[in-house]
């Protein structure tokens, strides 16, 4: 078995991981954990969503957010637009990069953008067609690929489609979600393998919830593939609005802790990583999620 030497993380957690929060965090609060991220050498930092405040209000401050934060020539600084009026405002900020979506299952569509699958693809390819004629690069996400909170089971080779359509239309990385967190390894492995029939497997990336608690599994499983991008969030936070019961993203600090332990390269530093957790868990007022930095913490605690 041959495993990726090097893995690209997507540090999600400024957007994926705050989206949701009930709590208001602060703009200085959200410059200032993207800094520390980038400081412990995290390359891909998910910096907001140009989305409508009234549906997302936590991203509502996204320009500012961006136009303080995206700092360094050494990171990518990404943000979601989900339509044409989002990516205007993401060319108006300068940003470089944007990521789309869509949903392997008709219903999570609907709940999420009111509109079939089709439909999504169809906006999503007009979205692509003007950000590359802008000269941004576009990555996609693929919403419930293991399994959907409202239709149950997915068909891997609707995931598969999909996956191709956005990889056709432009989109240079397509990464694979499991938004519910039910997937296991072996379906992990197996979804990945016939994706990567149609899609170069160095542009797939996967994007796991941590709900059953397989989301460092399911990572490794596609490592065995030869997926070496994933998705992940500063001490687990995140969830997903249109799908009930699902918790927060994998942990990045766990993902780094498998990854470190493997003796992949990904350059990002634990300790600054545990301190950038540290920040944004003293201002939303609760522990981390993450197993692996709350082990080192408690530790490097009682070693003082």
């Amino acid at each position: 078995m041959s495993l990726p030497a090097k893995v690209k993380i997507v540090e999600v957690g400024p957007r994926d991981g705050l989206q949701n929060e009930k709590v208001h965090v602060p703009t200085n609060v959200k410059i200032e954990l993207i800094r520390k991220l980038a400081d412990a050498g995290l390359s891909v930092i998910e910096a907001g969503s140009f989305v409508s405040p009234k549906w997302v209000p936590q991203m509502a401050d996204t320009r500012e957010v961006f136009l303080s934060a995206a700092t360094s020539d050494q990171v990518q600084y990404p943000v979601l637009v989900p339509n044409l009026k989002g990516l205007e405002l993401a060319i108006e900020a300068g940003v470089k990069e944007v990521a789309g979506f869509a949903a392997a299952t008709e219903t999570f569509s609907q709940k999420n953008t009111n509109c079939s699958i089709e439909e999504s693809l169809v906006r999503q390819k007009v979205v692509c067609d003007e950000a590359i004629k802008a000269g941004l690069k576009v990555r996609g996400y693929i919403s419930v690929v293991l399994g959907c909170p409202y239709e149950g089971k997915v068909d891997p080779t609707v995931v598969c489609d999909i996956a191709k359509k956005l990889f056709d239309m432009g989109c240079y990385e397509v990464s694979m979600g499991d938004t519910v967190g039910v997937g296991t390894p072996q379906r992990t492995k197996e979804l990945f393998e016939l994706a990567a029939r149609s899609i170069p497997v160095e542009k797939l990336g996967g994007h796991f919830h941590d709900t059953y608690g397989q989301a460092v599994g399911n990572i490794f499983a596609s490592m065995e593939v030869g997926v070496s991008i994933f998705d992940s969030s500063i001490a687990g936070l995140g969830g997903c609005p249109y799908s009930p019961g699902a918790t927060g993203n994998v942990a990045t600090e766990d993902v780094l802790y498998m990854l470190d332990g493997m003796g992949v390269e990904t350059g990002i530093d634990m300790n600054k990583l545990l301190i950038a957790a540290e920040y944004i868990c003293e201002h939303l007022g609760r522990p981390t999620y993450s197993r692996a930095g709350r082990a080192i913490m408690s530790k490097q605690r009682r070693a003082a």
